[in-house]
């Protein structure tokens, strides 16, 4: 179970990064979100659930982080990506650089949180 959280951190992380890149050319072109654009964001969304969802069967195992600040970031992590779906706004050019936005929010938490994960 550990090393698929890990796994999925590295996952996380890589898809963030590109995700955020073509998501920022998507906006910089003045377009709206692509299909690619789209389905990268929806993979970041998707993987930090799976890796909360990992962390919480850990937690439920008694497997704790080194480093209680760990927790956090994830949560935090998870929110940020989330977070569009309830404040982004409908003009879809706007949309996209919310879901972008946060999409680099939540990569930068992830990373806070691998690199405290001890």
């Amino acid at each position: 179970m550990l090393r698929a959280h890990q796994t999925v951190a590295i996952l996380v992380l890589v898809s963030a990064a590109v995700a955020v890149l073509v998501g920022a050319l998507a906006y910089r072109r003045g377009g709206t979100a692509t299909g690619a654009a789209r389905q990268l964001l929806a993979l970041v969304q998707t993987l930090l659930v799976a890796q909360v969802a990992l962390g919480l069967l850990l937690l439920s195992d008694n497997r704790r982080a080194a480093d209680q600040l760990h927790y956090a970031y994830g949560t935090f992590a998870l929110l940020a990506v989330l977070a569009p779906w309830l404040y982004a706004p409908a003009e879809p050019r706007r949309r996209l650089l919310w879901f972008t936005g946060a999409t680099l929010l939540a990569g930068v938490l992830a990373g806070r949180a691998y690199m405290t994960a001890g």
